[in-house]
């Protein structure tokens, strides 16, 4: 856990602008082929940020978008070859890049596509082969383990939109982390979610964890109940602030409710 909070720490210094897709952080100087494989799976790239620089608008990173566009598919990468310029939707989920492979050929099993990611379709097409067939059966003709599948299925059938921008989620009154008090019960958005627990957006400028062992299956609704990650980035949360850690800058929080 602290190895991944210092892997974000460090991108976030360094001033790199929106990434496109995941293969460009091999790109940052210092961060190697054993990094990318620990934490390409904690790093979501925000659908919204993909169009508006595949559209061309001109922004403060305007320039950083066209350059990332151009140099993505020609810089080199020690160990890995060049990085990829194509959109990837899996980047935008929780699924890893090791994984993408099990991912498409499950796909392929059920007929389904990446443009599918999110629909009712595909999450009817995946449950229905998963009710007939098992999910063990189903993870031993893609040679990988039942645990793996469950998050790809998890990541097919979550919206890819990680928007947090409405600010109805969040109460005027409080802005930043000197306005929080243990015990105080809040709303807000998932960010990001990983094994460890799930990241949310509370309007403070610096989002709360929800650990994992906060987390548990009665608080969940019955068709979230089988997800390895059980909370999806977007979904909207009731909260109550656990802890408050000024000097390091961290918020912990316990889940209550996920609301609709």
């Amino acid at each position: 856990l602290s190895y991944v909070f210092c892997f974000i720490r460090h991108i976030a210094g360094l001033n790199n602008g929106p990434f496109l897709i995941r293969e460009q952080l091999k790109l940052v100087k210092g961060l190697g082929p054993k990094s990318f494989q620990q934490c390409a799976g904690f790093i979501r790239i925000n659908p919204e940020t993909v169009r508006r620089c595949a559209s061309g608008l001109t922004s403060s990173n305007g320039e950083f978008c066209l350059q990332m566009q151009k140099t993505a598919g020609k810089k080199k990468v020690k160990g890995s070859g060049s990085t990829s310029n194509q959109f990837n939707p899996l980047d935008q989920t929780c699924i890893h890049p090791e994984s993408y492979s099990i991912a498409l050929r499950f796909l392929s099993q059920i007929a389904g596509s990446l443009d599918q990611m999110g629909s009712a379709a595909l999450r009817q097409s995946i449950e229905s082969s998963v009710k007939s067939r098992g999910l063990e059966v189903l993870a031993k003709s893609l040679d990988t383990t039942p645990e793996t599948l469950q998050l790809i299925v998890d990541g097919l059938t979550q919206p890819p939109d990680i928007s947090t921008d409405n600010l109805d989620d969040f109460k005027r009154e409080i802005v930043s982390m000197n306005d929080l008090h243990d015990g105080m019960v809040l709303t807000g958005r998932v960010t990001n979610t990983a094994l460890f627990g799930a990241f949310v957006d509370i309007g403070v400028g610096r989002s709360g964890l929800i650990p994992k062992r906060f987390i548990t299956l009665e608080k969940l609704p019955v068709d979230q109940r089988r997800r390895s990650l059980a909370l999806g980035p977007g979904e909207r949360v009731e909260v109550q602030v656990m802890n408050v850690d000024l000097q390091r800058n961290r918020i912990t929080l316990d889940l209550i409710r996920v609301l609709k």
